[in-house]
């Protein structure tokens, strides 16, 4: 039981910091994935910079929602795939592929924290040259 015990313990060592570190919350993720301009906005600061291939847009958070789900009805998503998160002090990244019927797309994504929750501040999306 002791030995159990240990094992248990020492399991939970090793897995518990990676999910302590995440920073990033799953629907941001999950938003990508379906194409949700709206789940994405639950995420996004008041104010938040969206780069869709190269044309930035700096705007408040019901522009950027806007552009966002006009990316989505133009690029129907079929897939994403996350590749790397990070975070440092009080911001975090995203960066992914985004997996559409016009082709795939690299994402990142930037966060910083805002009264305790990490919230979207830059979004950019830009064509894959395969």
């Amino acid at each position: 039981m002791r030995k159990r015990m240990l094992a248990l313990l020492a399991i939970s060592l090793f897995a518990l910091p990676p999910l302590l570190a995440q920073e990033i919350p799953s629907e941001v993720a999950s938003a990508f994935q379906k194409g949700n301009a709206e789940l994405l906005a639950g995420h996004l600061g008041d104010n938040a910079s969206v780069v869709l291939q190269g044309k930035p847009t700096n705007a408040g958070k019901q522009q950027a929602t806007d552009a966002m789900r006009r990316f989505f009805a133009d690029n129907k998503v079929s897939g994403f795939t996350t590749n790397h998160e990070g975070k440092r002090d009080e911001s975090s990244f995203l960066v992914g592929t985004l997996a559409t019927a016009k082709g795939k797309f690299r994402v990142n994504c930037f966060l910083r924290k805002v009264r305790e929750r990490y919230l979207i501040y830059q979004i950019r999306i830009d064509n894959v040259n395969d």
